[in-house]
């Protein structure tokens, strides 16, 4: 099985595992072996659900103002523990690649595995739920066609996105590009760099 189909199969299962309960505040079931890639992938696509949700939830015109500062705040811790787990991937794929040579002329490429791989997980996410609106009975007929024709869409671009990810491995994978792990230092949350932070705990 290739990578990203392999990828969208975890995604998928995550997606459908998140909405038994369809529940923000479930528990998380990783049913992959703690530490292994299949781990990371299934972690990541359940952090993306639960904030697709509470992004819906946050949306709601009629919210608790109080309710929704907690929501936003939660958002924020989910959106750092996103980030921690694309880089994981990122590092256990360039340990994977760590005895190859680059090739004369090898370049780096725009976007690492893993944030490519952060996309797909989304386009999951996305398919899921427009498929969703795609067949909703309450609907218009009119809505459903629109929404069918954007489904369509989004199935073409997780196919070329699976196809230009299982390329850039291939070319990793052959020395003709190289990759790094940037960490993200999202400096508004660390006390020591962000200024309302640090300030206040000076008080």
């Amino acid at each position: 099985m290739a990578f990203t189909d392999n990828c969208n199969e975890i995604f998928n299962r995550a997606i459908a595992d998140y909405h038994v309960t369809d529940d923000v505040d479930a528990p998380l079931a990783d049913p992959y072996a703690a530490g292994s890639m299949e781990s990371s992938l299934y972690r990541k696509c359940w952090i993306d659900t639960v904030q697709w949700h509470l992004e819906d939830i946050i949306r709601d015109p009629a919210i608790d103002p109080a309710a929704a500062l907690l929501i936003k705040r939660r958002i924020d811790r989910s959106n750092q523990e996103r980030t921690d787990l694309v880089e994981d991937i990122d590092s256990r794929l360039r340990d994977e690649y760590s005895g190859v040579e680059p090739l004369p002329g090898a370049t780096i490429n725009t976007e690492s595995p893993a944030w490519a791989i952060d996309r797909l997980s989304i386009l999951a996410l996305k398919i899921y739920h427009m498929r969703e609106q795609a067949e909703r009975p309450d609907a218009s007929e009119e809505h459903r066609a629109k929404c069918a024709a954007k489904l369509d869409v989004l199935l073409q671009q997780q196919e070329d996105l699976g196809t230009a990810i299982g390329q850039l491995l291939d070319d990793i994978a052959a020395g003709r590009k190289y990759m790094k792990v940037y960490r993200q230092m999202k400096m508004y949350n660390d006390p020591a760099t962000n200024p309302v932070l640090y300030a206040r705990k000076d008080k």
